[in-house]
C-alpha cells in the first residue's frame, strides 16, 4: 500500500493513495487544463477548430483502427495523434501530446 497521510483538521490522520487526484477534487474546476493556439491565442474548444488548426499544420485525419477515437497523422513524420471521440474527454493527456508534436504553437495552460 502506497501514497500519502493527510493529517486533517480534526486531528485524524488517513491515508490518501493518489494526492493528485484527491487536490483536484478539493480545488474543482480550478484546476481544469485548456490547450491554447498560441499564433492566435484562442483557447481550442472544439475538434472542428482543432481540425482546422492540424490541417493548416499538415496533419491528416487518419480513419483506421478504433472507432473510438479521431486520429491524425503527418506524412513527413511518424507521429500519430490519437484523441476519444468525446471532446468532453480531451483532458491534459491529449493536450501535452498535442503540444510535443507541435512545438511552439500549443501551450497547455490552468483555467
Amino acid at each position: 500500500m502506497s501514497g500519502v497521510w493527510l493529517f486533517e483538521n480534526n486531528g485524524v490522520i488517513r491515508l490518501v493513495e493518489n494526492p493528485a487526484a484527491e487536490s483536484e477534487g478539493r480545488q474543482g474546476s480550478s484546476r481544469r487544463k485548456v490547450l491554447v493556439h498560441l499564433p492566435s491565442g484562442q483557447v481550442v474548444s472544439s475538434y472542428s477548430f482543432l481540425e482546422q488548426i492540424l490541417t493548416e499544420l499538415g496533419w491528416e485525419r487518419y480513419y483506421g483502427g478504433d472507432p473510438d477515437l479521431f486520429q491524425f497523422h503527418k506524412r513527413s513524420s511518424i507521429d500519430l495523434i490519437s484523441l476519444p471521440k468525446e471532446f468532453a474527454k480531451f483532458n491534459s493527456v491529449y493536450m501535452y501530446d498535442i503540444v510535443v508534436k507541435n512545438p511552439n504553437l500549443f501551450h497547455v495552460r490552468d483555467m
